[in-house]
């Protein structure tokens, strides 16, 4: 999960994931330029968190926990 630590989008989901037990990875845009242009290019050039990029290489932008558990059903 590309994330900033201010977002309150971001805080939520977490919580979301880690009440129904899905892993995850933390990545602070702010701290990791890298991963800023990452979001970026996944995001039309804009810096929008949470951004959950998946092992099939797709991304998800603010999603739902019922679009995120759909998109882990999909790829297990």
């Amino acid at each position: 999960m590309y994330t900033t630590p201010w977002c309150g989008y971001c805080h939520r989901l977490k919580s979301q994931l880690d009440r129904e037990g899905i892993s995850y990875d933390i990545v602070d845009i702010e701290q990791q330029p890298d991963a800023a242009e990452l979001v970026e290019k996944a995001n039309g050039g804009n810096q929008t968190v949470p951004t959950l990029v998946y092992s099939d290489g797709s991304a998800q932008t603010n999603p739902s926990l019922a679009q995120v558990k759909a998109k882990i059903a999909a790829l297990a």
